[in-house]
């Protein structure tokens, strides 16, 4: 007993703290979103007085509009990310041409500095495009999408391009001799040997945008246009009539397409992972 400890069993022991120690938050939140009394301190004793009312609430607030915004701001953001990201890292990876190597100096630097610095400018930007291309500005959806491309795309670029790197420049060659052009090289084998890096870049694209709070806040003030983030504050930003409990409901069910995203691209990432472990 003692061997086998020594050697595997103390492995059973931290997982189990492991698990323990990260679904104890979650299971707290269940517990708040069941309390029909709408604060966290009552909910000190897990699952007392439990009911659906917090759930019945979300149906008196715009709670469907922001869902819907979500998903489909992140969906977007998601897509496009990925699309953007793929062409930057193919152009690194197999092109060579004057700059390169300051490009990609440049896009790491810009990653450097938090976002919130440029909240200001962000806000004054659209706002002046508001005026020029009223669908694309301050206050609008698509607007908020353009905002997000630019956020982390110095970072996706440069995590797709080592990945290409590890893609054989012989495939190219091949394609290219039976009179493959480089639109047809890239869409027909590069973005689908990367499937498994592209996978991780939408996952934590389409997260990132269901979270963010901050400069959703700042482009978007119209009810029905906020995202889930932005509305589910609005739930317990005043003190003394903050509704944690609806707050919890609504978080627990804005976080089911993002662990439903994961499940559909785990096999991709899974089989990436496998590939390479066997790889030569």
């Amino acid at each position: 007993m003692t061997r086998w400890f020594r050697d595997f069993g103390w492995r059973h022991v931290v997982g189990f703290a492991a698990l323990v120690f990260a679904l104890f938050p979650l299971v707290f939140v269940i517990s708040a979103s069941l309390n029909p009394r709408g604060t966290l301190t009552a909910s000190v004793r897990l699952f007392a007085d439990a009911s659906l009312d917090n759930y019945r609430a979300l149906g008196d607030i715009p709670y469907t509009f922001w869902f819907v915004n979500t998903l489909w701001i992140a969906g977007a953001t998601a897509v496009a990310t990925v699309l953007l990201a793929a062409s930057g890292a193919y152009a690194f990876s197999r092109f060579r041409f004057r700059g390169r190597r300051l490009g990609m100096l440049g896009l790491l630097l810009v990653q450097m500095f938090p976002q919130i610095l440029a909240a200001v400018a962000i806000f004054l930007l659209m706002a002046q495009i508001k005026g020029a291309l009223p669908g694309i500005g301050l206050g609008t959806q698509w607007g908020l999408v353009m905002v997000y491309l630019g956020g982390a795309m110095g970072v996706n670029i440069f995590l797709i391009k080592g990945f290409f790197d590890s893609i054989p420049r012989e495939l190219d060659d091949a394609a290219k001799v039976d009179g493959a052009s480089h639109a047809r090289v890239f869409f027909t084998i590069i973005l689908r040997l990367g499937a498994p890096v592209l996978a991780v870049i939408a996952l934590l694209s389409f997260i990132a945008t269901v979270n963010e709070f901050m400069i959703a806040s700042i482009m978007l003030q119209d009810p029905e246009r906020k995202t889930l983030a932005v509305g589910l504050y609005g739930l317990v930003s005043e003190q003394l009539s903050a509704n944690w409990g609806a707050f919890s409901a609504g978080a627990l069910l804005g976080a089911l397409p993002s662990v439903l995203l994961f499940r559909f691209l785990q096999r991709y990432i899974v089989s990436g992972l496998l590939r390479g472990s066997v790889k030569g």
